[in-house]
This record gives C-alpha cells, structure tokens and sequence, in this order.
C-alpha cells in the first residue's frame, strides 16, 4: 500500500491511498474460492465447481464487496497509524480503477482537536440555596386549598363580583349567524379567572340571576380558530345560577385527602416538594453556570464540519422563527449577515463545550450503562399514563431513538462529575431571587456568544485598519524615492 499525505492545515488532513492491483486480485480470489468451497450450486457437487465458473458468475459483486473492504480497511489504518480521530465521517473519493489495475482513492478528513481540559480544582462556582420560610409553606398549604374549592349558592339577593362563579347558558353569534362551538348550558364561569375570550367575563359583573346581556366581544387576531380570529362576535348569555367560592377548612381532615393524619404532616410534605423543587433549579443554574465557566477555559479549534452542521440547525430554527414574527428583541431588525455572525458563534460555542465533554467522559471513562437508558425510558414512560408499555415497545422496535436518550444522558453524567472535582460556594437567597437568577442565566450563553461575535469582528476590522495604516507609510517613502 502507498500512502502520500497531501494536505494537512489545521484540523483539515487529506491523503492519496494506491492499493496493488495484486493485492486486489488476491482478495478477489480468496473471496471467489470461499464462495467455491461453501456454496451450494445447482449442476455440480459442493466444493467442485470450477473457478472459471464461479467467477463468471460471482466476480462482479465480490470486486465491489473487496473494494468496499480495502477502502474501509487502509482508511481506518492510515487514520489510525497516525493517531488521527476523526471529527465526522472521512470523505472518499475513488480516483482511478479498472479491473488488473491499481485502485486510487483521496481520502479527506477532519479531526478532532488536541483537548486538554482544565483542572477542575481552579474552577470556583457560586450554588444558589433557596430558603423555604415558614410563610412560603402556609402560603404553599393556601393554594392547596384554593385548588379543592367548591362552590355554594348565593342566597342574598347582589349583583355577580369578580371570584364569583355564574352559571350561565349562552349563545354566540357573528353578523347574526351561530357558530360551532359557540353555545353552553349551566356553564360554570369564575368571573376574573380569564378562562374566556378577553372581555366576556368583566360584561357579566354586576349581573344579576335571570338577567339576560348581550356580550359584544371580538375573537383574537391570534385566535386558534382561524375564521373565528379578529372578528366581532355577541354571545346571548342568561345568568342562571350565582355561586360563591368555598374554599375548604385547613385541619387534619384536609390533610388526610393527601394522605397525611395532620396538617403538621401536610406542611412537612410541602416542604419537602418545595426544597426538591428548588433544589432543581439550583442545579439547572449550577450546570449553566459551570458550561460558561468551561467555555472561559478553553480556546481550542473546532471542526469546521460539525460547525457548519450544528450552525445550519440553528438557522433553520432561526428563519422558522423569524418567519412567524416571533425573534428575540435582541434579534429583531438585525440583518441576516448579523445574525448569521452571531449565531455562528454560539454554534461554535455549542460544539467546542460538546467536544471537551466527550474528551472528559473518555478521559474518565464515563458511560450510559443500559441501567441508565432503562431509568430514563421509565421516567418518559410515567408521561404517559397507561401507555407505559407502548413507550418501551417504542424504544425496542427504534433503537436508533436511543441514541437521542443516551446523548443528554452521557452529558449529564459528566457534568456531575465535573461538579465533584470543583470549588462550591453555596449563597443564601430568596426563591425569588432564586428564580430570576435562573430566567437570566438562561439567556446569558447566547448573548455571552454574541458578544463575543461582535469583539471578533470589530477586532479584524481593527486589525484590517492596522495592516492598511502599516502600509500607507511604505507606500509614501516608495513614491519619494520614486520621485527623488
């Protein structure tokens, strides 16, 4: 075999590989007699059909089978005798073959980079710890409540209120004409609770049982019935029923529909939701956090080609977005060059932090175990109640939908043990705080990158400016001599 190296820039490697034709022809051969001595073809007993025979008949598919193989074969030995790890799969191009003759192929690739990571201990991270107060809980133990109200019968004789609840028959209409899905009977409607088109409930306060009103509303422009959406409607509404909200006493009978024997005991339990709930969200900020902080620390050159992959799905879902008006504030009339920059650079963000995960976890020797992948199916299967085992049927006829699982998992996996080798500072603060550090942080990797786009560029603009600047001078002293 002979291998010439004809590229190498970069990540970018390139090769010309020559395999003997007498190599070839020796593959064939093996192949040939194989077929010979295992095949069973009719006319003639095993073993002895004639290679003249078998080759005219089976020496068209296993050249195309030994070709495939070579191919396969001196790629991953010139790749792996030079200790290259390609970044995505290797481009092959057959240059020149006929059949006695050598075969040539290019073989084009792209690896990936040299990584090596940070020391963790050099990382100082702040964890956010949410303290639950006793007034969070009671307030917790109120929504409880309000979410077992019932509701009971008015008996003085008063107008409908905001929190009341009206029971109502009504028809709705546009340019005198019903429309589907525009009529009720003895609907229950909490005035103020916004579950109707915006504007009928505030018509009805102030009503009283066995009026009748005409509510003039217009449908939404976004309405999700399109020939409803922006038009005038009026709904023939009786008032029925006037109903007042009952919301139940909290003791140890009420704690018992939670199956607690106190209300002592329900508080407990609320607790304990809320400090898993903020503990959740602890560790969401925390990760986001150490992503930024890994993406400070390292600076290595990421392959173009997986760029350009992870960049085109983010464009896709850029223009989808931009098509339905529906673009960030920070985006809204940029330029498609603009955005383009900027949201190159948070693909290039997004495959650089990808990379050095994967070179951590190999490293580290971390892996998603099948145990693993089996917790996760069941936790996406308890999504779907009595579908449990059509979700895991799913995932046995599709493994291929696996390795959508096994991805996230993997990078879980090595954030968390990325998180036991750093520094930890846990800070007190309120949920609320809690929160909107997590609503910002969240934000904080995409303009972090764009930001980082802009200084590249107005850094080459600066840059290009020098270089013109340095040569102004030489051109001045050029035209002088010229002239002297």
């Amino acid at each position: 075999m002979q291998v010439t190296e004809t590229k190498a820039e970069g990540l970018k490697h390139g090769f010309k590989v020559v395999v003997p034709a007498e190599t070839i022809a020796s593959k064939v051969t093996d192949k040939i007699k194989s077929i010979g001595e295992n095949a069973t073809i009719p006319g003639f007993r095993k073993g002895k059909a004639p290679e003249s025979f078998l080759r005219q008949r089976y020496e068209k598919a296993v050249m195309g089978e030994v070709l495939d193989e070579l191919i396969q074969s001196e790629t991953n030995k010139t790749l792996s005798e030079r200790s290259l790890r390609p970044a995505m799969r290797p481009k092959i191009e057959i240059v020149a073959f006929d059949e006695g003759k050598d075969l040539e192929f290019t073989l084009d690739v792209e690896v990936v980079p040299e990584i090596v990571p940070v020391d963790f201990g050099t990382i100082s991270l702040d964890k956010l710890i949410a303290e639950i107060s006793d007034e969070e809980v009671e307030k917790a133990l109120e929504r409880l409540a309000a979410g077992r109200s019932e509701s009971e019968p008015v008996k003085e004789d008063r107008a409908a209120e905001k929190g009341d609840i009206t029971v109502i028959d009504f028809v709705g209409s546009i340019d005198g004409v019903e429309f589907p899905g525009g009529k009720g009977d003895n609907y229950h409607l909490e005035l103020g609770s916004g579950s109707f088109i915006p504007g009928f409930e505030d018509q009805l306060v102030g009503k009283k049982v066995g009026e009748k009103v005409d509510v003039k509303v217009p449908f939404p422009a976004d309405y999700h019935a399109k020939d409803l959406a922006g038009k005038d409607a009026v709904f023939a509404v009786t008032v029925k029923e006037l109903r007042a909200k009952k919301e139940p006493e909290i003791n140890d009978d009420f704690a018992k529909l939670f199956g607690k024997k106190s209300v002592d005991e329900l508080r407990d339990m609320i607790r304990l939701e809320l400090s898993r709930e903020y503990e959740g969200v602890s560790l969401s900020n925390l990760k986001r956090v150490l992503l930024d902080a890994l993406a400070d620390a390292h600076d290595f050159p990421v392959p173009e080609g997986m760029l350009d992959l992870e960049f085109d799905a983010i464009w896709k879902q850029v223009q989808a977005a931009k098509e339905k008006n529906q673009l960030d504030e920070d985006d809204a009339g940029k330029s498609d060059d603009e955005l383009k920059e900027e949201y190159r650079a948070i693909a290039e963000r997004r495959v650089r932090l990808g990379l050095l995960l994967a070179e951590i976890g190999m490293k580290n020797k971390i892996s998603v175990t099948d145990a693993d992948l089996n917790r996760a199916i069941m936790m996406e299967a308890r999504q779907f109640p009595g579908q449990e085992k059509a979700v895991f049927e799913f995932y046995n006829k599709h493994p291929e939908m696996l390795d959508r699982l096994r991805a996230p998992l993997f990078e879980e996996k090595v954030i968390d043990f990325i998180l036991k080798g750093v520094k930890l500072n846990e800070v007190k603060v309120s949920p609320e705080e809690l929160y909107k550090a997590e609503a910002e942080d969240a934000k904080k990797p995409a303009k972090k990158a764009k930001k980082t786009a802009k200084k590249t560029a107005k850094t080459k603009e600066e840059t290009t400016e020098e270089k013109s600047e340095e040569k102004k001078p030489a051109k001045k002293n050029a035209k002088k001599k010229t002239e002297e």
